[in-house]
């Protein structure tokens, strides 16, 4: 296996080129922290994009910035920060997650379409993604998307290319939508919910005229190992709502919402910073040891009824809800969740509610044997598999990181 580490993007595209013409494949690198989401790739050769780093152009006043895909996140989010912006979606590390010391890039969470927990207000990476140079599986390049909000470009590839997880092309160059940052922010804690009334809460809370920004649900379990001391100390579940902008309208807007739900301590601004990373970052919420986490999507009305039915089967598993319930973070005992990791008893559960599940967390030996991503339909999986013939005709990207065979 060889190493290739390009400086720039005619270099990248000569490598492509060779691959092809060799009929080998690559496994697309870039800060190294994701490796383990998905399935693991066995590839002949490592194209590392480390090199092709640093931010390109910044317009604070447009709104736009313009980097490359190696760029690490944390750099990214301190140059936002000096000029009172940030990336909208929140997008965590997930370095806990993963169990790893590598540096997230801003390349890793377009290619993983990877949101924090503002993404049931404000929408996904994708959303935010309005254009991108890329090499394309043959080693042409060629680019999608422009660099203003507003342009009229043909298809929307940008939206394709992000959550295709390096499978279709290498992005070479990125460029995104970014927002103001909120001068302040404060989160409403509502203590003692069941998972049924706290679902219900949050979604009337996101339907309320406040622009709530942020809805979470920690169980009992999950609650107590916080490390904002306000969760931890209350030792039962906590239902939180954030609400952000300037400091009148947060206080206003959050005596309003104490009306509507009753009162609960409130969380200010570095507390409320601190919380919703943890919410993001989801590992340091739920149990270590020999579990397999699970990601859930179902119809966020059903969520309770799905975490209900999958407790009902496996009465280890614990949880977490973000996204109003749109999203359920799911941890297992390894050996209660069996050689499956419990994929029969949990899209059992999310078939019958709607929506889908994906693998997070396993041993790369089971991610190798089991669907990590929702098995899709027959003439959905036809359509993937010409999308991909499209852009990598032969199979050197990311060789079966999805799916096997893609």
């Amino acid at each position: 296996m060889t190493d290739f580490r390009p400086s720039d993007e005619k270099q990248i595209a000569e490598i492509v080129a060779a691959a092809a013409a060799q009929k080998q494949s690559l496994e697309i690198v870039a800060g190294g922290s994701k490796r383990g989401y998905g399935r693991p790739v066995k590839a002949d050769h490592l194209l590392d994009l480390s090199r092709i780093a640093g931010i390109v152009n910044y317009e604070a006043a447009e709104l736009i910035l313009t980097a490359r895909p190696g760029t690490s996140l944390a750099a990214v989010k301190a140059e936002l920060a000096a000029k009172g912006q940030m990336l909208a979606f929140e997008p965590p590390g997930w370095q806990s997650l993963f169990e790893t010391n590598a540096e997230p890039t801003l390349g890793g969470v377009l290619a993983c379409n990877i949101g924090g927990p503002r993404r049931a207000r404000a929408g996904a990476p994708r959303d935010f993604f309005l254009g991108f140079s890329a090499v394309n599986g043959r080693g042409e390049i060629w680019k999608g998307g422009g660099k203003v909000v507003k342009n009229v470009t043909g298809f929307d590839v940008s939206k394709l290319l992000a959550g295709s997880f390096g499978t279709l092309s290498v992005l070479t160059e990125i460029t995104l939508k970014v927002m103001p940052r909120p001068e302040s922010q404060c989160t409403i804690l509502l203590p003692a919910l069941a998972d049924e009334i706290a679902v219900a809460t949050m979604a009337k809370a996101l339907n309320t005229p406040f622009e709530v920004s942020g809805v979470a649900h920690l169980p009992a379990e999950a609650a107590r190992r916080s490390s904002v001391a306000a969760v931890a100390q209350g030792r039962c579940a906590v239902t939180a709502l954030r609400i952000e902008g300037p400091a009148p309208s947060v206080a206003f807007r959050a005596e309003a919402l104490e009306e509507l739900f009753g009162r609960g301590e409130r969380l200010d601004n570095a507390a409320s910073t601190q919380f919703w990373e943890e919410v993001g970052e989801a590992r340091s919420l739920l149990p270590d040891g020999a579990r397999v986490m699970w990601r859930l999507c179902p119809t966020p009305s059903r969520a309770a009824v799905a975490a209900s039915a999958i407790k009902a089967r496996l009465p280890a598993a614990e949880t977490l809800f973000d996204w109003g319930g749109g999203l359920v973070w799911l941890s297992l005992d390894a050996a209660e969740a069996g050689a499956d990791a419990g994929a029969a008893i949990v899209r059992g559960a999310m078939k019958s509610c709607g929506g889908h599940a994906t693998l997070i967390v396993a041993p790369a030996a089971t991610r190798e044997r089991i669907a990590v991503f929702e098995p899709a339909p027959g003439p959905l999986a036809a359509l993937k598999a010409r999308v991909k013939a499209g852009f990598d005709p032969l199979g050197v990207f990311n060789p079966g990181r999805m799916q096997e065979g893609l």
